[in-house]
């Protein structure tokens, strides 16, 4: 059998600097017209590496111990290389590289890098990651396990597996069998792209997969807000003693419909943010979770009447915690008792606020905008598109300030 010569060379993928500016150094083992790619698990200042020698410049600590482990790494090479020769089967640069990395890399799919990353999203919570914005990638794993098992019939898959096509399948998997909306394929989609970037980076896979693909955002649904005859059937509505946490709900949810104050805002408004002014109006004032934007709102009697009614000498905050999960099944169900047609969610009342007890009452969008606590009037200016009752009174304004004029010729 003839044996090819094996060329390794390492290198640095300049392309993947770091947040320290660092590139990782990287390898490709070349025998015949065989190519495999690994990662070196190093990486350097792209100053100070010198590509003829494939080394760190320099003898400074970091120096005399990275080029110690490519040392070390090179010879694994060499040894892996010969131990293939010994076996006297044909053999491949793919195989020199699974052989000196017994295989690691090779074991690593697309759903456990998945978890991986999951992983490390999850020791960022209460960081700079809200815990709610995981179920994001919890239900991405999910689906795309469920996608694999079932077009596959495998549970996970290699990197080197995956087609570019890959993508646009599941797609058709997430709207079609899941039901799901385009839009929330989009960030499902920008998970699974991020998945293939880390492996591409740190030597898992040999492409980068996904990285031209286009998936559309979707048409974003225009803010769906209560009308007067909806709001008025939640506030009469009746509870009985065993319905204290639906009773809770609907009392929270109204506070929203008055404030604008979204749930993660809700659950942590704290006494410390009501203000009075100098003709004693009693204010709400507290920087937004999402922004971090200070809304300013006056309170209106009815929000008033909430406090007072959730007052507690026992707790710091405004209002009584309800889990978000437990929050949407109450919402669901006060708006079967309440005979409304639509569905409706926490973000709902937000958007009465900005229509229904603002807009529609003559607040102007600047000042509305930074009652929600708004970067921009724009954000504001979707809300203003669902206030048909304000174009007419406006137009019968117009109208009536036109009736006494006449035109001359």
């Amino acid at each position: 059998m003839k044996t090819e010569k094996m060329k390794v060379l390492l290198y640095l993928k300049k392309s993947g600097l770091d947040k320290s500016g660092k590139a990782p150094i990287m390898g490709r083992i070349t025998i015949g017209r065989s190519i495999a790619q690994f990662s070196c698990k190093l990486s350097c200042n792209p100053d100070l590496w010198n590509p003829r020698e494939s080394r760190m410049n320099g003898k400074s600590r970091e120096a005399v111990e990275i080029n110690g482990k490519l040392e070390n790494l090179l010879l694994s090479i060499q040894s892996a290389y010969q131990s293939l020769i010994t076996k006297g089967c044909p053999f491949d640069a793919t195989d020199v590289k699974e052989q000196f990395q017994g295989s690691g890399q090779a074991r690593c799919m697309l759903i456990e890098r998945l978890d991986m990353l999951i992983k490390e999203k999850e020791s960022h919570i209460g960081i700079d990651i809200k815990k709610e914005s995981m179920s994001t990638y919890y239900s991405t794993r999910k689906r795309l396990q469920e996608f694999i098992l079932k077009k596959y019939n495998v549970s996970d898959m290699a990197f080197s597996q995956l087609t570019e096509n890959f993508i646009y399948e599941f797609r058709q998997y997430y709207l079609g069998v899941c039901g799901f909306q385009e839009s929330s394929f989009f960030a499902v989609a920008s998970h699974l792209k991020t998945v293939c970037r880390l492996a591409y980076r740190e030597g898992i896979a040999d492409t980068l997969m996904f990285d031209k693909a286009h998936i559309e955002r979707g048409d974003k649904k225009t803010p769906k807000a209560l009308n007067r005859e909806a709001l008025e059937k939640l506030k009469v509505l009746r509870f009985d003693d065993l319905e204290e946490e639906m009773e809770t709900a609907r009392d929270i949810f109204l506070f929203a419909c008055y404030t604008g104050a979204a749930y993660c805002d809700l659950m942590k408004l704290s006494k410390s943010y009501l203000v009075r002014d100098d003709e004693g109006n009693l204010w709400l004032k507290f920087y937004r979770q999402k922004t971090g934007v200070l809304c300013r709102i006056k309170l209106l009697p009815e929000a008033i009447r909430l406090i007072k009614k959730f007052h507690s000498d026992e707790r710091e905050t405004l209002l009584p915690y309800v889990k978000y999960k437990n929050y949407q099944t109450c919402l669901k169900a006060l708006r079967l008792r309440a005979g409304i047609p639509f569905l409706f969610t926490t973000h709902t009342a937000r958007h009465t606020f900005a229509t229904l007890i603002t807009l529609e009452q003559g607040v102007p969008i600047e000042t509305v905008s930074k009652m929600l606590g708004h970067t921009n009037v724009s954000m504001t200016e979707r809300y203003a598109k669902v206030t048909p009752q304000k174009l007419f009174e406006e137009f019968n304004c117009f109208l009536s300030f036109t009736e006494d004029l006449r035109l001359t010729i």
